[in-house]
């Protein structure tokens, strides 16, 4: 299994970099349309049954954001003012209400019929696809990479801490693995991170964000980002326990799913990105 998971991540890791490397942004736009539609083909596993509807959402999803990327390389004024004024607000507050909500229930409210959680994921995954493709079309891939990053130090820090130091559970009836001393052992390595690239990373998401709203903000943002970050794993933990199976699929060998990859950059993106559109 460990072979496997090596084997699988050093793959992905030479597809990445072929894409950020690329002379042109196609690469990583088609790179992530595809992570999209397989994301969301695993969301519609976990929250409705027909493998049909699945398939027929994800494959028009692909195809909608590539026209979408169309536009957005174009700086098409109407998708950007859709995304920038509806879609990521509306993703935001997902992630402040809802979400939040079920994970202190341990549970998705009887409210929430399939429907709404197919909503629910099309709202946020889209979110995340503009968030994360205008961060590296207008920002480039440094602030896409350092952004990507802050995610990354967020979740091995939490681990490892977690794995050390945990006594106290987070949210023992979502995700039992899941501790205190983790998720602030990853707050604080994400927001160290993101105070280091904003000193030393010219171009990185850390140094355009802290250009925008100075250092006491650029730490509350870490702070946030981070605690996020741990919200988006525990929300994929409860459907994932919801729809009774351990992993959203097995398209990555090793590591499960694509959702199981990026549960934690869906809340993560869209809030990065406003804050870069709006410096608040």
């Amino acid at each position: 299994m460990l072979r496997q998971r090596i084997l699988t991540a050093i793959v992905l890791l030479a597809i990445v970099a072929a894409a950020v490397t690329a002379p042109s942004p196609w690469p990583m736009l088609a790179l992530l349309g595809l992570m999209t539609g397989c994301a969301l083909w695993e969301w519609l596993r976990l929250v409705i049954d027909g493998a049909a509807v699945r398939w027929g959402g994800a494959v028009l999803a692909v195809f909608t954001l590539v026209l979408f990327s169309r536009l957005l390389v174009d700086g098409q004024p109407a998708l950007e003012t859709a995304f920038g004024f509806y879609v990521l607000p509306l993703a935001v507050l997902f992630w402040l209400t809802l979400a939040p909500a079920a994970v202190v229930q341990a549970r998705i409210p009887d409210a929430c019929r399939p429907g709404v959680l197919v909503l629910a994921g099309v709202l946020v995954l889209a979110a995340a696809w503009y968030a994360l493709a205008w961060v590296f079309l207008r920002h480039g891939a440094a602030a896409l990479i350092s952004l990507w990053a802050l995610i990354w130090a967020a979740d091995i820090a939490a681990y490892f801490t977690g794995r050390s130091l945990g006594r106290h559970k987070l949210a023992p009836r979502v995700s039992p693995g899941k501790t205190l001393e983790g998720a602030a052992g990853g707050i604080l390595a994400a927001t160290i991170w993101l105070i280091a690239t904003a000193l030393w990373w010219p171009g990185s998401f850390g140094a355009l964000l802290l250009a925008r709203i100075g250092w006491a903000g650029l730490v509350l943002a870490g702070v946030a980002l981070a605690a996020w970050s741990i919200l988006g794993d525990l929300f994929e933990s409860l459907l994932k326990r919801r729809a009774g199976v351990k992993d959203s699929s097995q398209l990555l060998p090793g590591h499960g799913g694509v959702y199981d990859r990026i549960d934690a950059v869906l809340p993560v993106a869209p809030a990065a990105a406003l804050l870069l559109l709006t410096g608040l």
